[in-house]
């Protein structure tokens, strides 16, 4: 399937899906909370999102039954909701959502800690994750290339000792919610496809604190580390514009 080039007027379209995307996380990040289950916050991301005039991304999706996935410490990723599931001090949970508005999509991810006590080896965590997102991004413009994206998050997250998971990558998105081309997060610098303006891709560093291998759980969706580690994941959307780099999740 061929990488499709979006117009300025696609772009802004995917901006304000993007703007609905960010509103919800934060809303949810509110209700992250000692004792509250990961139920609370799929409820309060569906409020939010029909609040917001959009439609969940993700509910639907091959069967995925919720709004948001919400993984918690070894999990790395597609973590459902649930009313068992209570949120502990010192948890990490990663919130992903996305949603669909006037045919186009947004899609963005975070890791935040549960009350006030966070280990500081997980709070490494979570930074270093952030700051490979954000040196990925600082790439991203017209000629650079997808191996200079996954380039970044590797070497930021390998020069901590932490490990880029393989197994899941980012990816295109536009009028679906994943299109061409994958994105991983590793690479070589100058290898892959080069980035055009009007590409749109949702990068996604999902990190490890152990080993990079996952499996995925007997609900067929809940990704784990196989060694048990602690993973954090962060994501934006962002689209290659003229001016440079455009950030639509933020």
């Amino acid at each position: 399937m061929a990488i499709m080039i979006r117009t300025p007027r696609e772009i802004e379209k995917m901006r304000r899906s993007g703007a609905v995307v960010r509103q919800v996380l934060e809303h949810v990040q509110a209700a992250v909370k000692p004792g509250a289950t990961t139920l609370d916050l799929e409820r309060a991301a569906e409020r939010k999102i029909a609040e917001l005039g959009a439609a969940p991304a993700f509910k639907g999706y091959r069967g995925y039954p919720c709004v948001l996935c919400t993984s918690i410490n070894e999990e790395v990723v597609h973590g459902i909701p649930s009313a068992e599931r209570v949120l502990r001090s010192g948890d990490l949970v990663s919130i992903d959502c996305g949603v669909v508005m006037d045919g186009y999509y947004g899609d963005s991810a975070v890791t935040v800690a549960v009350g006030d006590t966070v280990a500081p080896g997980a709070q490494r965590l979570m930074d270093v994750t952030r700051a490979s997102l954000e040196r990925a991004i600082a790439v991203v413009r017209a000629g650079a290339t997808l191996g200079d994206i996954g380039a970044a998050v590797q070497e930021v997250v390998e020069a901590d000792g932490f490990s880029v998971v393989r197994d899941f990558v980012g990816h295109g998105i536009g009028t679906r919610m994943h299109e061409e081309p994958q994105v991983p997060n590793y690479g070589q610098r100058g290898a892959g496809a080069k980035l055009r303006i009007g590409m749109v891709l949702a990068i996604e560093p999902m990190v490890n604190a152990g080993k990079p291998e996952v499996q995925v759980l007997h609900d067929g969706w809940t990704a784990v580390t196989q060694d048990g580690s602690l993973s954090a994941h962060f994501e934006h959307t962002v689209a290659v514009t003229d001016e440079g780099v455009a950030i639509l999740t933020q």
